[in-house]
């Protein structure tokens, strides 16, 4: 495995400019579509149910347009970049305000930067979204290896770790010095790389996922309510959400067939994450009823992104990756997490974890709140809320470097 970068750092412009016969492509395999007949269950126990896979089917084929999503990501500017032998995409939007802090936000799976495109605005122009001139970030949003535009590793051992050392590479290029890091789902674990390798310049970190403790490392639950009701959370996930992420982690390249092959598999299969979610985009097909960004238009950029980058099985393999990483670390205490950490827990996600977990597993934690809205994919859902969020943990920071 490689472990030196690339001594050519050429940051090149990119453009979104998907050939037009991919999509008729895509448009034809929808309709060819054979769907298994409807579950045996009022509920979603089996799994995505026929009605919203039909609706997002339909609503896909006739009325989804992927040019103007393509023309939403090229009015932002995006960039190319050669780390570590991987084409790295990434959009960076500097602030129109002096001063601004620089922040790099990873995206986790299903996702990819559609789900954090609404947050631009409030994070790098907070004056015109209720915030203060002196919140304002330099925002670089780069694509997970394997993910979106960005390369496919052709080679084993791109786990969190090593996608936090590329980060930290690109954020030297990019010519930052200081500048904190964000993550949630797998982005939480790149970001805790990033946060246990400390390299130079990182002054800081925000979750907005305790992984440790969906990994079996939770403390034993007291009597405290919010405790008792993350542990229940975390069971049920484990006995009767994860097969996605167990299928993943054990056999991506199964079903990366499936996902490579046919368009309305690959919906499904992303779909089928965590509950909340999953009743949030159904109700947003069935009913006609989004939950805050989580609308038709978003949850189908970000399927049709995976599709015409053709992505599906390199995404599910960065799960096994991860896998490998942590049974080779097995008995081994990783490094202590030593810059501040942020951390805000919404109630829609896959288990709420309460301040206790949190301060066990980062000692340095700094900042903790819990908001009254949000789920698993909180910048896409409530991206306001996020951005509030993401400037309250690190304005101390700011504040801190000001004061020296």
């Amino acid at each position: 495995m490689s472990t030196t970068f690339e001594t050519a750092s050429e940051i090149r412009p990119f453009r979104v400019e998907m050939p037009g016969a991919a999509i008729a492509d895509l448009e034809q395999r929808i309709a060819a579509t054979r769907r298994p007949s409807r579950e045996l269950v009022g509920d979603r126990s089996q799994g995505v149910q026929l009605a919203t896979i039909q609706e997002l089917a339909r609503y896909w084929s006739t009325d989804y347009d992927w040019r103007a999503c393509e023309a939403r990501l090229n009015a932002l500017p995006q960039f190319m970049t050669e780390i570590d032998g991987v084409d790295v995409h990434f959009i960076h939007v500097k602030a129109p305000h002096p001063g601004a802090l620089p922040l790099i936000m990873t995206h986790g799976w299903p996702g990819s930067v559609i789900e954090l495109l609404e947050t631009v605005g409030p994070l790098t122009d907070p004056v015109a979204h209720g915030g203060r001139v002196q919140d304002a970030f330099d925002l670089v949003l780069p694509s997970l290896p394997g993910y979106g535009f960005s390369g496919e590793p052709t080679e084993l051992g791109w786990d969190p770790a090593r996608v936090g050392r590329a980060w930290a590479e690109l954020m030297r290029r990019l010519g930052y010095t200081r500048y904190v890091a964000q993550g949630g789902d797998v982005g939480s674990s790149v970001t805790d790389a990033m946060g246990r390798q400390a390299p130079e310049g990182l002054v800081g970190i925000h979750l907005n996922l305790l992984l440790s403790a969906l990994g079996g490392a939770s403390p034993t639950p007291t009597e405290a309510p919010q405790e008792r009701a993350a542990a229940g959370a975390i069971s049920t996930f484990n006995t009767s959400g994860s097969g996605y992420f167990l299928e993943q982690a054990t056999r991506p390249q199964t079903i990366g067939y499936a996902l490579l092959d046919s368009p309305v598999a690959l919906a499904a299969w992303m779909l089928d994450h965590d509950t909340d979610s999953y009743q949030k985009i159904s109700r947003a097909f069935v009913d006609g009823q989004p939950a805050g960004n989580l609308t038709r238009d978003r949850i189908v950029d970000n399927i049709t992104l995976y599709w015409l980058t053709g992505t599906g099985a390199s995404a599910a393999r960065e799960y096994w990756e991860t896998g490998q990483a942590t049974a080779q670390a097995a008995g081994q205490a990783p490094p202590e997490v030593s810059v501040p950490v942020g951390f805000t827990t919404f109630p829609g996600e896959i288990f709420a974890a309460p301040r206790s977990w949190v301060q066990a597993a980062y000692p340095t934690l700094s900042y903790y709140n819990e908001v009254d809205k949000g789920g698993h994919f909180a910048a896409w859902e409530e991206p306001e809320l996020f951005a509030a969020e993401i400037r309250a943990a690190f304005r101390p920071l700011r504040e801190g470097a000001a004061a020296s």
